[in-house]
C-alpha cells in the first residue's frame, strides 16, 4: 500500500462525514481517521490520473475470490449498481480512494476482509 493516500478535499470532507454518522465498522473507522490524518488533499484538477476517486473508471483484482472487475466509482447518491456505479462510499469504493495503480489495499470491510490490487484507473467524460 501507498504510505498516504491522495483525496480531493470533497471527498476528503465526504468520508469524514460518513464516519461521524457511524456508517462504518470501529476498526474501519480507526483505519480511516489515520488515513485522514497523513492524506494529501489537492484540488479535483490537480488530482493524479491514476488515483482512485469518483467519476473514474477502476478496474481492480479482488483476490480474495481471483476475480478482476471494473466499476466506476460515483457521488454516493448517484450510485446503481445495476449500471455498474458504485458509491465511493462502499466497501470496495472506501477501501480503495486515494490509492494510485498498482497499489494492494487489505481493508477490513463490512462483508469481510478484502485484498484488493488496482490495476487501471480511467477517467469517466
Amino acid at each position: 500500500m501507498s504510505q498516504n493516500i491522495i483525496l480531493t478535499t470533497g471527498i476528503y470532507d465526504l468520508i469524514k462525514d460518513h464516519i461521524r454518522r457511524k456508517k462504518v465498522t470501529i476498526e474501519e473507522e480507526k483505519l480511516l481517521l489515520l488515513q485522514l490524518k497523513k492524506a494529501t488533499q489537492v484540488l479535483r484538477r490537480d488530482l493524479p490520473d491514476d488515483i482512485v476517486s469518483v467519476n473514474r473508471k477502476v478496474t481492480y483484482k479482488d483476490h480474495t475470490n481471483n476475480e478482476e472487475k471494473t466499476v466506476e466509482f460515483v457521488g454516493p447518491e448517484k450510485s446503481k449498481p445495476n449500471k455498474n456505479k458504485f458509491s465511493i462510499l462502499s466497501d470496495e469504493g472506501i477501501a480503495m480512494v486515494g490509492y494510485k495503480v498498482g497499489d494492494l489495499i487489505e481493508w477490513p470491510s463490512k462483508k469481510g476482509d478484502l485484498k484488493l490490487e488496482i490495476l487501471k484507473v480511467e477517467e469517466v467524460a
